[in-house]
């Protein structure tokens, strides 16, 4: 099984009514959310860790997630209100505002005895959940108890409206890629956290400090990926019409991740040994995956059954 650790929320999503005016329509999110359920649609064993409301827009993330197989028995139930983000599109990219102080997912707490790791082969985290200290300190307590038989990905999928300091972010950040055995990122969040450094010296610094793979996320041109033995890997992303750029991110690590586990690539010392043409496939389906949430709106990930028979 696979697990995905952090946020869940409703996103409210910029729509229009019959009249033209403008609207916010709920839709289910929350960045590693959004790629538990992208795992479970590709038909991969996934399960969800993190907090999540009994209250009525927590009842519609238990049953969105529920209705793609996402396992969420080691999820916790609390009374505390759901986390709502607000987005709004500027040109290709998504805009939150964030109302999560005191919500169910924010105040999650790692407990041992409610996460069996028995039979986990990979745990992905990331996103606003650590942008907080408390979420990122129980989620750190996680990463540590499963890192020594547990493959760790990170997204940090960076949203500058909630950082107040944006170098103690960065240097927890750090920390996070320094226990990460897969790091991706956007090259927006790539720019937010590391200005004009090159892509390649810094995918060649978290590979030093013990990360197996380094991905950049590059939207319509495709992504780019470093490896200790498979070197520098390069795909393009397909041409689609595209409707919103909302969970495409997401989707690309949840098929990533699909993808390494379908190759039996998954686990650390597999991963090392990854081929150039495993790695080529992984990314090339990552991007077919991401390319179809675009055409649709807000986080939607494709299910296996909708893509074409050549994608994988």
């Amino acid at each position: 099984m696979l697990l995905s650790c952090g946020d869940a929320l409703i996103d409210f999503l910029p729509s229009r009514t019959a009249d033209g005016r403008e609207a916010l329509t709920p839709a289910v999110g929350g960045s590693c959310l959004n790629i538990a359920v992208g795992m479970a649609r590709l038909d991969v064993p996934t399960g969800f860790v993190g907090g999540i409301s009994t209250d009525t827009f927590g009842t519609m993330i238990a049953d969105h997630a529920a209705a793609s197989a996402v396992d969420l028995s080691r999820a916790t139930r609390s009374d505390r209100q759901a986390t709502l983000a607000f987005a709004r599109v500027t040109g290709t990219e998504t805009q939150y505002a964030f109302y999560d102080s005191g919500t169910a997912s924010r105040t999650w707490s790692y407990r041992r005895e409610t996460v069996a790791l028995d039979g986990v082969e990979c745990i992905h985290t990331g996103s606003t959940t650590l942008v907080h200290d408390k979420g990122a300190a129980e989620t750190l307590a996680l990463i540590d108890d499963a890192r020594a038989s547990v493959t760790i990905s990170l997204d940090p999928n960076c949203r500058p409206n909630l950082i107040k300091d944006k170098d103690a972010y960065r240097a927890r950040m750090l920390t996070f890629c320094g226990k990460a055995d897969i790091v991706k990122m956007s090259d927006v969040d790539f720019a937010y956290l590391f200005g004009d450094e090159p892509y390649a010296a810094r995918a060649e610094m978290l590979l030093s400090g013990g990360a197996s793979l380094a991905v950049i996320t590059r939207g319509n041109n495709g992504a780019c990926a470093w490896h200790r033995e498979a070197g520098l890997i390069e795909v393009e992303a397909p041409v689609v019409q595209v409707v919103d750029t909302i969970g495409a991110g997401d989707s690309f690590q949840a098929a990533l991740l699909a993808a390494l586990h379908r190759l039996d690539r998954i686990a650390r010392a597999r991963l090392r040994d990854i081929t150039a043409a495993e790695l080529t496939r992984a990314l090339t389906f990552a991007c077919r995956c991401a390319a179809v949430t675009c055409t649709r709106a807000g986080a939607d990930p494709p299910r296996s059954r909708e893509l074409p028979p050549d994608s994988w």
